[in-house]
């Protein structure tokens, strides 16, 4: 038995959406969350600059005691394996779990997978994907609107569902010859019959009945924050990690202003985020 907090992270607040399936699967645990919300998104950096906020993110996690890590970033998981890799607490990222259960759910082996551009140039999960099985037939698009979106609340108006049309089914392009090689490939996403979406990052649940209506019925979508929460709950079990003291306590950092963290925490968790709140400066890490 362990009585330490598990620690998760993501570029901002989307990785509360893997702290509220903790808390379904794990009641008795005390979580701390970072959200790094004044350099949010992580999608668009470069390679090096995910690296080196992925080493700040995780040091300040360790420097509060957690037992466990959750990159709850789909940037971060695909960018920044080896960083986490080499902790010496348990590593988790949502890659594995999601890939798993998008192969579990398939029928047709048809999988579209959309991800901040980061996650998508990566091409982390179309080989985990094929892996598994080789016949599977990967869709990747990125989705780098979604978001800034998500951070700023507007998760179920018009702008969010057109914007969602363009991606799934246009894309947002400015080269002509891109947008073509876009719109062949975007209406073989639609047309060829996807059975199942995995939603490659954490942020993106939040706006997933926009994503479910416009892709239509029948499309499984995979919520990659819900999965990597089942696998860790199910890892600290296997390994006798779990908490026996029922005084869980949440604690929430974030590197921008506090200024209506709790509405946007609400969207996120189903609450407030009762708990200690707190800015930090990430780069003392």
């Amino acid at each position: 038995m362990d009585n330490r907090p598990i620690g998760v992270f993501d570029s901002g607040l989307g990785g509360l959406t893997a702290v509220k399936e903790l808390e379904k699967v794990l009641p008795e645990e005390s979580i701390v969350y970072f959200g790094d919300t004044g350099r949010v998104p992580y999608g668009n950096r470069s390679r090096e600059t995910i690296l080196r906020y992925a080493r700040q993110d995780m040091a300040f996690l360790l420097d509060h005691g957690v037992k466990a890590i959750l990159a709850a970033c789909g940037t971060v998981s695909s960018v920044a394996r080896s960083v986490g890799e080499g902790l010496d607490v348990p590593y988790f990222d949502v890659i594995g779990p999601t890939v798993k259960a998008a192969a579990q759910a398939t029928k047709n082996g048809r999988i579209g997978v959309i991800g901040t551009a980061a996650t998508i140039a990566s091409g982390s999960y179309r080989e985990m994907l094929l892996r598994i099985n080789q016949k599977f037939e990967v869709f990747p698009q990125a989705c780098p609107l979604f978001v800034p979106l998500v951070e700023e609340g507007l998760t179920h108006d018009f702008i969010t569902e057109e914007i969602a049309r363009r991606y799934v089914k246009d894309g947002l392009w400015e080269d002509p010859v891109t947008d073509e090689i876009a719109r062949r490939y975007l209406a073989e996403l639609i047309d060829i019959g996807i059975d199942t979406l995995i939603l490659g990052c954490t942020h993106y649940p939040i706006i997933s009945p926009t994503i479910a209506s416009v892709m239509g019925r029948g499309v499984v979508l995979i919520d990659s924050g819900r999965e990597a929460a089942r696998a860790l709950a199910d890892t600290l079990r296997s390994m006798d990690l779990l908490s026996v003291d029922a005084c869980r306590e949440n604690r929430y950092f974030i590197t921008d202003t506090l200024e209506n963290f709790s509405g946007v925490a609400e969207l996120f968790l189903g609450h407030s985020g009762q708990g200690h709140t707190e800015r930090i400066d990430i780069e003392k890490f």
